[in-house]
């Protein structure tokens, strides 16, 4: 159907239908002008979501990266960043490819259907002017005609008088003969234009106008083509967006399903373990006996302090891993029946105050490990937190040195080229960088020699991964890093407090080469109070048997060197300090690391 020949009088209605037209392309534009501004406020509040929620850069954005839940958000985040960043991509090709083309295409739509009206106004204008004139010829004609036929009938009735005179008559004869002249011309004038006005009417209804509507038309249907090509791009960019739409949701599902409950619980472990082994029983201590109690290093000094007499310039022993030199266990003598009414008010707590203090005193190491303070062995942590900071400190160092090694090739490589072509530079401006580089390497290598040194103590006091038995049948551990044979400093004294020899040639060799173990710091002989005590302290019972797993010199004072598969009784069980109290014969006894004996309690012993 041709709206030429359709709608050949519809000029102002195809007019009107056309700006309509136009309008609802500006209409279409505006629509996706706003789903763009939506697609990037969109992306913007996405983007904002996932930067909030992002890990700060502190010390808890590594503990988290530990965690396989944790990472498995962090990554879910990260996907999300790239999901908003497709919706930006969605405002971008919605704003090029439809919002710009359109706003292009409107321009020159509008130029175009100006122009067509203009030309179809023109041809308008000129039908309607040679109507006129087809109208005023033929007015003309008709005009003439009459004239013509007054002037024929006044000829006719001046002739017919026979008053007038001839002359009057030939006058009117020539008047009319002149009137149907005129009537005549008008007739071949007005037959002429007729002619000319119908082929133009004509022209103008069958050709000039059916062209410009065609062009109206051929502009309305391209129009209405380039809206459904816009409607496809819009669904199109979209689509183009879905393949890496699915690739973030699909990041989001497989970092969901990396999340290891068993691993992350594990972690805990690994986080948190101290390496110390848990506290063992509170032993029964009678005091119905005329108070004669059999004397323990793991008593908490009860009756030991209650012997102790106040001394202010002779410098006592100290009682067995006691960490703090300028604190000691001696207590000022008391009446015995305040001591014992203040063992019986407290007795429902003891069974947990060697917790309580390793609590405070782990939060404290925690405290330091936190703000940056410590030794820098750290020798304030328990030994499997020790391990890993060392291990951790070593791995730094490592890159420091490599990077070092890759600027001294580098460098070493630059002054082969200044070598070669002394124009492009000076060799021996190198050489400073060079030698301090060479300097830099060697701090590194010695600070590696001394973190390996403290690595490797702390690793031989580990007990092996194959150590599963424990001393007695009241628990078994499953830990592979539980202390072994450990420094002072790593230890636990039977109060729950961590302790470290006094005695000064034994810490210049724990700074120099730490011995694989420091043993209880036994009171035997320097403090005249303590002689007193173990004077009259009774023989200890035997508790049990063990077999030393691993050979132990025992070279510190109060320990006891065992072979490897010797079998000894138990006199005294590990408190949770890490040593076992063990007798070889009468007059032979000593402390022993608890990792390197499996001890074998006897069931009164466990019953008790």
């Amino acid at each position: 159907m041709s709206w030429g020949s359709e709608l050949w009088d519809q000029f102002d209605n195809l007019e009107k239908h056309t700006q309509w037209g136009i309008e609802y392309l500006e209409k279409y534009t505006k629509f996706v002008k706003e789903r763009s501004e939506i697609e990037t406020n969109y992306a913007k509040q996405i983007r904002n979501l996932s930067k909030k929620y992002q890990p700060k850069k502190n010390s808890r954005e590594e503990e988290e990266s530990k965690y396989t839940f944790c990472r498995a958000f962090l990554t879910t985040l990260n996907e999300l960043n790239d999901y908003a960043g497709q919706h930006e991509v969605i405002a971008e090709n919605l704003t090029s490819q439809i919002i710009t083309e359109l706003s292009r295409y409107l321009q020159d739509l509008k130029s175009e259907r100006k122009s067509h009206f203009h030309d179809g106004r023109k041809a308008q204008q000129h039908i309607e002017s040679s109507w006129k004139q087809l109208e005023s010829c033929k007015r003309k004609f008709e005009r003439d005609c009459k004239e013509a036929d007054r002037a024929q009938q006044y000829f006719e009735k001046m002739d017919a008088d026979i008053n007038v005179t001839k002359a009057d008559v030939e006058k009117a004869r020539q008047q009319a003969q002149m009137r149907h002249q005129m009537a005549a011309d008008s007739k071949g004038d007005y037959s002429s234009y007729l002619q000319k006005f119908n082929q133009e009417q004509n022209e103008h209804y069958f050709t000039v106008i059916p062209n410009i509507f065609q062009k109206l038309q051929d502009m309305e249907e391209k129009r209405i083509e380039r809206l459904g090509v816009c409607m496809k791009t819009f669904a199109d960019v979209d689509r183009q967006v879905l393949p890496i739409v699915g690739k973030c949701l699909d990041g989001m599902t497989k970092a969901a399903e990396s999340i290891e409950p068993k691993t992350d619980s594990q972690q805990v472990v690994e986080s948190y373990k101290s390496g110390f082994e848990p506290p063992g029983d509170v032993e029964f201590e009678d005091y119905g006996q005329a108070m004669k109690r059999t004397a323990s290093e793991t008593s908490l000094s009860n009756t030991r302090e209650g012997k102790e007499k106040p001394t202010t310039k002779t410098k006592g022993k100290l009682w067995p891993f006691i960490k703090n030199k300028n604190k000691s266990p001696k207590q000022h003598k008391e009446p015995l029946s305040h001591r014992l009414n203040d063992f019986m008010t407290s007795k429902p707590k003891m069974h947990c105050l060697r917790s309580l203090r390793r609590g405070i005193t782990l939060n404290s190491h925690v405290r330091n490990l936190i703000e940056g303070s410590g030794p820098e062995d750290f020798s304030h942590l328990p030994p499997e937190q020790r391990r890993k900071k060392l291990q951790g400190k070593l791995d730094e160092l490592n890159k420091d040195i490599q990077k070092e090694m890759d600027q001294r090739d580098a460098l070493t490589k630059m002054k082969d080229v200044y070598v070669k072509n002394p124009q492009m530079g000076d060799p021996n401006s190198v050489d400073p960088r060079l030698s301090e580089i060479g300097q830099n390497i060697e701090k590194l290598q010695f600070e590696v020699q001394k973190f390996e040194g403290w690595l490797a103590e702390v690793e031989e006091r580990m007990p092996s991964k194959s150590d599963t038995h424990r001393r007695s049948g009241l628990y078994e551990t499953q830990n592979s890093t539980t202390v072994g044979n450990n420094c002072a400093q790593d230890r636990e004294s039977p109060d729950g407090s961590y302790t470290e020899e006094q005695n000064s040639e034994t810490q210049v060799k724990a700074n120099i080469a730490p011995a694989p173990a420091q043993a209880p710091a036994h009171p035997t002989s320097t403090t005249p109070e303590f002689d007193d005590e173990f004077d009259d302290e009774e023989v200890l019972p035997t508790i049990g048997t063990c077999k030393a797993l691993y050979p132990f010199e025992g070279h510190n004072e109060g320990t006891i060197a065992v072979a490897e598969g010797e079998l000894l009784y138990v006199i005294e069980e590990d408190k949770g300090d890490g040593w076992t109290r063990v007798r070889r014969n009468e007059d032979e006894e000593g402390y022993v690391p608890t990792s390197y004996v499996e001890v074998f309690l006897e069931t009164n012993a466990k019953d008790s």
